[in-house]
């Protein structure tokens, strides 16, 4: 089996330390590269200083051009690159062209704003004092930024930190995560077909316990981070000075309001269950808690059991496959217990509850106390907590007990419930009329509370990766 390169400053690389990457469906060895040395992890650092101010510099055309190459031959290689994704993620191959196709987009949108990124105008002579100047307001760069990526997502993760990134000008040294980096470093070959400047990006797999010097290394003053809590509030904690972006967890609420009935009682049903379950559970916002109304709450728990039970579990790479495996054995056996804990406390197995190696069976709960892992914490997995409420004033309290607050979503046909929601939910986004795991590429997106500080979504993350720098001209006419 060839091993797949690692790119410093753009160049293939190898070393002589193997990474083999395994499936995690059947443990099956799909690939292998190497670990980046710490040799080359500097070679690729120090590019990346080196270029940075100059990249900066660099016309827009030239970076949206590099951009829109790869979301062009990302779209023509997807069946490809969902079969990678496939691989060593272990997402059914029906999600995995879903992120490609984000993927595409989200570079897509690189381009377009990397063609639109302008500064603005604003005019002085608003007071006396002002007369005969204007301000140019620009935004430029910090510097080079390191991108940390998850598994979950090892394609459109890794494009939501580049896209933004070369869009601005600011060079990014890639570390992909170690359980799924092939499909980042196949990226990495796609970008080599570009004129993009030795040194505007890297991508080296590094393993996790080797990572300080990276983070704390001064040449890179942005880290864009997304992954668990703990490890993302300690990067903030160890380099409090440097710009961090942290993209973390979550326990995302769904609010079914005493509206929703007959066919969207159905369908929220429906939404819910694919989305608690897909990918395994293993998105920031995929749904872990449903709070219904006392109306409608046992219609909609039968529906969510039966939608739960009618999605097809197993190998991933059949095309039938709704839900395939976590990531690793070690998660699935967490997962079981956070289950088997929440049971022995008390709560209701309506479905699910069962592993099979790292495959974990779509699970339903009721009943469950408000201190039990699966409602309180972050599952990562195909589990879903229902509870019947009085009231919305009493549903909004329950979704803000959390302390995670990424995204919610609210079924209802009440204008004016939808508009208190997103006054009143402590959270990045609230999506009303589905489930909040609906993500839209351009949009901005982020965390309240313990998910995180700053906000990804290509425009957004290219203000969040810059500052105003304002130039005021004197003595002109306005």
């Amino acid at each position: 089996m060839t091993s797949t390169p690692y790119w410093v400053a753009g160049k293939a690389t190898t070393s002589g330390e193997e990474l083999a990457v395994t499936h995690p469906y059947d443990g099956s060895q799909v690939g292998t590269t190497s670990w980046a040395t710490a040799d080359d992890v500097e070679r690729a650092v120090a590019a990346a200083a080196a270029v940075s101010d100059s990249f900066a510099k660099a016309p827009a055309h030239v970076r949206a051009a590099a951009l829109d190459h790869v979301s062009r031959r990302i779209a023509e290689r997807a069946d490809e690159i969902a079969a990678l994704i496939t691989a060593e993620n272990g997402k059914p191959m029906k999600w995995a062209r879903g992120e490609v196709a984000r993927a595409v987009s989200t570079f897509r949108w690189g381009a377009e704003e990397a063609r639109r990124f302008s500064g603005t105008l604003q005019r002085l002579d608003t007071d006396a004092g002002g007369e005969g100047r204007m301000a140019v307001v620009r935004r430029v760069t910090y510097g080079p930024v390191l991108a940390i990526s998850p598994f979950n997502f090892p394609l459109n993760l890794v494009a939501h930190k580049v896209a933004p990134a070369l869009a601005v000008g600011a060079p990014v040294v890639v570390k992909p995560a170690p359980a799924t980096p092939l499909t980042a470093l196949l990226l990495g070959e796609i970008l080599a077909e570009t004129d993009l400047p030795e040194g505007s990006w890297s991508v080296l797999p590094v393993p996790n316990d080797q990572m300080d010097p990276l983070v704390q290394d001064p040449r890179l003053p942005v880290v864009s981070f997304t992954g668990s809590g703990p490890v993302g509030w300690s990067i903030l904690d160890r380099v409090p000075r440097k710009h961090v972006t942290l993209e973390l967890g979550g326990n995302a609420a769904v609010v079914v309001c005493a509206d929703t009935t007959g066919a969207e009682l159905d369908r929220a049903a429906s939404r819910i269950a694919t989305f608690a379950m897909y990918q395994a559970g293993q998105s920031c916002i995929s749904v872990q808690r449903v709070y219904a109304d006392a109306s409608v709450y046992d219609e909609l728990t039968a529906k969510v059991v039966a939608a739960s039970e009618a999605l097809v579990t197993g190998d991933p790479r059949d095309e039938k496959t709704d839900v395939g495996p976590v990531i690793d054995e070690r998660a699935a056996e967490r997962i079981e217990s956070w289950v088997s804990d929440a049971v022995g406390a008390g709560a209701r197995l309506l479905t699910g509850g069962t592993r099979d190696g790292a495959t974990v069976a779509p699970t339903v709960l009721a009943d469950v106390p408000d201190e039990a892992k699966v409602s309180c914490e972050e599952v990562f997995g195909p589990v879903v907590v229902l509870a019947p409420v009085g009231s919305v004033d009493e549903a909004f309290e329950r979704v803000n007990a959390s302390r995670y607050g990424l995204q919610a979503g609210v079924f209802t046909r009440d204008l004016g419930i939808a508009f208190r929601a997103g006054v009143e939910l402590e959270v990045g986004g609230v999506v009303v009329g589905d489930v909040p795991s609906f993500r839209a590429d351009q949009m901005p997106y982020g965390g309240a509370k313990e998910s995180g500080v700053g906000r990804e979504g290509v425009a957004a993350a290219m203000a969040d990766l810059t500052y105003e720098r304002v130039t005021v001209l004197t003595g002109i006419s306005v």
